[in-house]
């Protein structure tokens, strides 16, 4: 694998802006400077406001991979916690370094947004050695539940659970990683029938290509050369969301003539970033496409599949990598997305947040979040 086909881990493809300033951020703005001191250059509030459709909604910490949910009339936001941790770069995505994870949230999408701290420090994960990825959040059972990829003492991605009885935690992290999981990018979805199901995987950095015979191999290449592209994984939840009731399945991600996706097809074919939403009955599978920095999406009658390929629901924003949440939070839909507009770095992200519109046939009218 050459240098430029690294997964999360290249500076940009696209040309960052220098940043933003105060005056922007009307829109959920958190205004205070977070205990990491990292805040982005100032730029034009003009310029800022004509290039990009949204602006970040946590100036002064880095976040990406943003996870929103509703809890109790509020949305809090599950982001990954980017830091300028010094390790060197390489085609592993080691310089993603990230050590611990903040809560945010939020009474209203135009309104404040609420630092609620350190919810879960990777030195309180007895088996976690390096690099806390994107996680996600669930309620049941009178609990709160945050599912985190952390690699484990043999640098093997596993995913792991905490819990607490805030939505902000703090989280206190199972002795050991959930039971049959592997790879990143866990997504808990759970139905209107209460039953819950986790979506997982991403190719190359992610180690999803190393599962592939059913145990783990080192050598395996970051994705097939040929032959169908590898899929994204799901397992129904225990009752008691700390563990996968039965096995590991393949989701079916289908084209449009209901056949798997090539491993050549890149510009629709799954690399990372599950996500699944419900709407007017049908379950809505979306993911990044990675190396063509598209999030796309497919529709099934079922949450366990198949999802057949409508189309690209956001385009793709400035940085390497795309990643994203769809949650309804009073009558409206929201994409919630990140991009690197603060600090020019792939690793460095700020999250943001816009409408989402299903259109009157079922499909997702396509974001450009950034003017070329």
């Amino acid at each position: 694998m050459t240098k430029f086909r690294t997964a999360k881990y290249l500076p940009l493809v696209f040309v960052a802006a220098s940043a933003f300033s105060s005056a922007c951020q009307k829109q959920g703005g958190a205004e205070s400077k977070t205990a990491d001191g990292q805040s982005g250059a100032t730029a034009s509030a003009d310029t800022a406001s004509s290039k990009y459709l949204s602006q970040p909604l946590i100036p002064g910490m880095y976040t990406a991979d943003p996870s929103a949910h509703v809890f109790n009339g509020k949305i809090y936001i599950y982001p990954s916690h980017d830091i300028e941790a010094g390790t060197p770069e390489n085609d592993n995505g080691d310089h993603f370094d990230m050590r611990d994870y903040h809560i945010f949230s939020m009474d209203d999408i135009n309104g404040k947004v609420t630092d609620h701290g350190v919810a879960l420090d990777i030195k309180d994960i007895p088996w976690a050695k390096r690099q806390l990825w994107a996680p996600d959040a669930a309620f049941k059972n009178g609990k709160y539940y945050l599912y985190f990829p952390v690699k484990d003492k043999q640098d093997v991605f596993r995913i792991g659970v905490a819990t607490s009885t805030s939505p902000t935690g703090p989280f206190k992290a199972e002795p050991k990683p959930i039971e049959g999981s592997f790879s990143i990018d866990p997504a808990v979805f759970t139905d209107t029938d209460g039953t819950a199901y986790m979506y997982f995987g991403g190719i190359w950095g992610g180690q999803l290509q190393r599962w592939a015979t059913g145990k783990y191999d080192s050598t395996a290449a970051p994705e097939p050369a040929s032959g169908n592209a590898l899929a994204p994984k799901m397992a129904k939840m225990r009752a008691d969301m700390l563990g996968f009731e039965g096995p590991v399945k393949d989701v079916q991600l289908l084209d449009e003539n209901g056949k798997p996706f090539p491993a050549t097809e890149h510009n629709k074919r799954f690399f990372e970033a599950a996500w699944v939403h419900k709407y007017n009955g049908k379950y809505y599978f979306s993911y990044s496409t990675g190396d063509t920095h598209n999030i796309a999406y497919a529709i099934g009658d079922s949450p366990t599949g198949p999802f057949t390929y409508k189309g690209v629901l956001l385009n793709p924003v400035e940085g390497w990598t795309n990643h994203h949440s769809v949650v309804e939070f009073k009558g409206k839909w929201y994409l919630f997305y990140h991009d690197t507009q603060t600090s020019g770095k792939t690793h460095l992200r700020n999250v943001k947040v816009t409408e989402l519109t299903h259109q009157p046939d079922g499909t997702i009218k396509t974001i450009t979040a950034v003017k070329s």
